[in-house]
């Protein structure tokens, strides 16, 4: 009776250790929330990481709608969505990362996403109870919970009579040490090694999959969870994952045999694998499981969606909080000729950034020096419109424009893989874009440097009539140049703006503010005397612009 007695203190010892510790993480973590909100996250995915992150998208990827990769690359888009990724959960990130890489086209669905985003923003008690159940479902290390999902129902599961044959071997040789020992239990050690080096082999080959298996295991008792609480903004969501997860439950019952819900390192732990190992029973559950869920896919992949696009959407809430400012964009389908009208804007990426404000209703060509602003200007636009169209926001006072397609031809490089010039890289990539006009949406694009790769006189003659080509198709062209030039041939179809600079002593210094008008100023000469150039270099070039300026030719040397 005694050790009855002293059992059960033992047992009750270990429940109230065990839930006052839940009790203790549980607390350290909504702290971790709350501090980690509106912070720029510290997390940065490794290569291989991003590779899985990217696998939702690239599932669903539109080749005419969606940013393309040389615009994405162009942007730094990958830097955003790090500073934007707060997701708990996998499917958050993935999500997250598709949902900015594929603009919105209706505007109910961006209203929806406001105001989920508003409502997280505004109720920190409900956001951070969400966030405690979506963080329990964790984030994959190596792979993506919707590409697995999509390969895991493309298994066919393998015969469970190997795994049966092992299990009546080994009852065979146990049965066999009652009546002969020395034969039995050689017998025995036999196939308990041999069941035990085939279980390894065959688990090699679904590792992933049964990763896989023991996130959606923790994912439903996540929305189990989740469910309980009540919040009536999120009654549509929580009904619809009411729904699907009734299906799974025969999927969940019995499922421990496969992936263990017991502390890891404990020794019933060590135990349920020397057992899984002998009998191969988690592999024949396995087979089961993977059978119910080829049938139920579509119900999984829809609890998928559903979680990672409000893990998202608790993202960019995070993410505004984290900006100085943010206006609603106004987005419009009007028919007429595109237009973008945006008030100081700026760029996420850049600290203390000066905004800055333009009008336009036709294209535009930026002049001005290096390092004066322009390209950081035509990215913002750029980084704008992508996320006035996805996460509906803008990173501006105010910003009002048609819904866009959006691409750029900036930060180009050499491809020495396919032995392709940068000037044929370049050209590609203008084609790309015209490519894409005088269809359903208007264009919004961005060219840095228009067909730097060639000489003055093609690039002035080729570059003119490409934009000049956008100009008349239904497009807004953001274009930064320093040949001045184009300004003139092209002056009854594009804007001008410029960006200044000014030599004060030994300095250049930059107001980084866009000025009506082509650049009228030329310091790059100057510039040779601030570097220490020579007195003679320096006056010859003077006297050699000057005397282009004049006659429109150049002096021999």
């Amino acid at each position: 009776m005694d050790y009855i007695f002293f059992f059960l203190i033992v047992v009750l010892v270990l429940v109230i250790f065990s839930i006052a510790n839940e009790y203790k993480q549980n607390k350290i973590l909504i702290s971790r929330l709350k501090n980690d909100w509106g912070q720029c996250p510290e997390y940065e995915p490794s290569s291989e990481k991003m590779k899985s992150i990217m696998a939702f998208y690239l599932s669903q990827k539109d080749e005419y709608m969606d940013v393309d990769d040389i615009t994405w690359n162009d942007l730094d888009m990958d830097e955003i969505f790090y500073r934007m990724n707060n997701t708990q959960s996998s499917l958050g990130e993935e999500y997250l990362y598709a949902l900015l890489r594929k603009p919105c086209f209706s505007h109910e669905e961006l209203e929806e996403r406001n105001r989920l985003i508003d409502y997280f923003m505004t109720h920190e008690k409900e956001r951070v109870e969400v966030q405690a159940k979506l963080y329990k479902i964790g984030k994959l290390r190596k792979i993506s919970a919707f590409e697995y999902a999509s390969r895991l129902s493309s298994q066919e599961p393998k015969s469970n009579i190997p795994h049966y044959l092992m299990v009546i071997a080994l009852i065979i040789s146990l049965g066999l040490v009652l009546l002969n020992p020395s034969i039995g239990i050689g017998l025995t050690l036999f196939v308990m090694v041999f069941n035990i080096a085939t279980h390894f082999k065959y688990k090699a080959e679904i590792d992933n999959y049964i990763i896989l298996i023991a996130f959606q295991l923790r994912l439903l008792d996540s929305i189990e969870e989740f469910n309980k609480i009540s919040i009536p903004d999120l009654d549509l969501y929580q009904k619809k994952l009411s729904s699907d997860i009734k299906i799974f439950k025969k999927y969940k019952r019995g499922s421990s045999i496969v992936v263990s819900r017991n502390v890891s390192g404990s020794i019933l732990e060590a135990l349920m694998d020397y057992y899984r190992m002998i009998t191969h029973h988690d592999l024949i559950k396995y087979n089961s499981m993977l059978s119910f869920f080829k049938k139920n896919k579509e119900a999984m992949v829809r609890i998928f969606k559903i979680v990672g696009f409000l893990d998202s959407m608790i993202s960019v809430a995070s993410f505004r909080e984290m900006i100085d400012y943010y206006s609603i964009p106004q987005l419009s389908h009007a028919k007429a000729s595109p237009k973008l009208y945006v008030v100081d804007v700026f760029h996420p990426l850049i600290n203390k950034p000066v905004p800055n404000s333009i009008t336009a209703d036709n294209c535009t060509l930026l002049t001005g020096s290096n390092a004066s602003g322009k390209s950081t200007f035509i990215k913002s636009l750029a980084i704008n419109g992508i996320l006035s169209q996805t996460i509906y926001t803008s990173l501006s006072r105010e910003y009002k424009a048609n819904y866009f397609v959006i691409y750029s031809s900036m930060a180009l490089k050499d491809n020495i893989l396919s032995n392709e010039s940068y000037f044929i890289v370049e050209i590609k990539s203008l084609k790309r874009i015209l490519d894409k006009t005088n269809r359903k949406y208007p264009v919004l694009c961005f060219v840095d440097e228009v067909l730097r790769g060639t000489n003055t006189l093609e690039r002035i003659a080729a570059s003119s009539r490409i934009l000049g080509s956008l100009a008349n198709e239904n497009s807004l062209c953001f274009a930064a140049t320093h040949d001045i030039e184009l300004t003139y041939i092209l002056e009854d179809y594009y804007s001008n703006y410029h960006f200044r600079e000014r030599i004060e002593g030994n300095q250049v210094l930059f107001d980084y503010r866009i000025y009506k008008g082509r650049a009228v100023s030329r310091n790059a000469i100057k510039l040779l005397k601030l570097l220490g150039y020579s007195k003679d270099i320096i006056d010859n070039a003077e006297d050699a612009a000057n005397q282009y300026m004049k006659t429109g030719e150049w002096s021999k040397i």
